[in-house]
């Protein structure tokens, strides 16, 4: 699959990417999309408010570790009335009803994660499960090009990853996606973007252009831990090398932050 995504990133970075998605075959457009190397288009499903790698390959050569694509964390009813129960949560991939909750717990959840790896021969996590699980899986998948769902198995995973951590803490507005790059798109639709690295952003990298790079180009995602104050920040991140980490990061790789309701 490597191979496959660096070409259909470079394809996306070179050229109209709506051109590049027509050349591409059904299987590599899927793929493509999974891998969050194709579109990086607009956020669609606004009915819905949305609700989140890089291998050792990415890691070492800076191609897109991201996912594939912002759509629903829940309904539009529920941000505003706040009347979710907890079978409708459920039912929409909540592990408990949005609410109130501190950047602390978000953090911590995310380090009893670190260690954690892909398993079998596809390559799978529970994050993976998790969001296939869903029906925003079948949601982006519509809107990023109609591909099947199965797409998503074994693709890249950090911003599922940083998507089940709000799903399982019940955030506010953090954003559920597979897509590095419609994810951050929302958080700047939703003036929820920002340049300031505060623990518990949502935090966006382009391994090229890094602080320089735009929205489009953006390879990777992650939690941030703390601003260390000396020009680097510590962060939990999924799909590094295979499996959950913690990192040290130079701001300068940053392209910017998406920041939750937190409490």
């Amino acid at each position: 699959m490597t191979g496959r995504f660096d070409r259909l990133s470079e394809s996306v970075k070179r050229f109209n990417p709506q051109a590049a998605v027509k050349r591409l075959s059904p299987e590599e457009r899927a793929v493509g999309v999974a891998v969050g190397a194709v579109l990086a288009g607009t956020v669609g499903l606004t009915a819905f408010h949305p609700l989140g790698g890089a291998d050792a390959a990415t890691e070492a050569h800076g191609a897109a570790g991201g996912g594939t694509v912002a759509a629903a964390q829940n309904s539009g009813k529920t941000e505003a009335s706040g009347a979710m129960t907890a079978a409708e949560a459920k039912a929409e991939g909540w592990k408990v009803p949005p609410r109130a909750v501190a950047a602390s717990e978000v953090i911590d959840l995310a380090k009893e994660q670190v260690g954690i790896e892909e398993e079998g021969p596809g390559d799978m996590t529970k994050f993976h499960d998790w969001y296939v699980s869903t029906p925003h899986a079948e949601a982006t998948a519509a809107r990023d090009g109609g591909f099947s769902v199965d797409a998503y198995k074994g693709a890249q995973w950090c911003d599922m990853f940083v998507s089940w951590l709000g799903s399982q803490t019940g955030v506010k507005n953090m954003g559920w996606d597979a897509y590095t790059v419609q994810h951050a798109s929302w958080f700047k639709d939703q003036d929820r973007w920002g340049q300031e690295a505060k623990p518990g952003a949502v935090v966006f990298y382009d391994w090229g252009a890094g602080s320089g790079g735009s929205i489009g180009a953006i390879d990777h995602v992650g939690i941030v831990e703390k601003d260390n104050g000396d020009g680097t920040i510590d962060t939990i991140e999924g799909n590094v090398d295979n499996s959950v980490q913690e990192k040290t990061r130079d701001k300068g790789q940053v392209v910017g932050y998406g920041y939750p309701d937190y409490a």
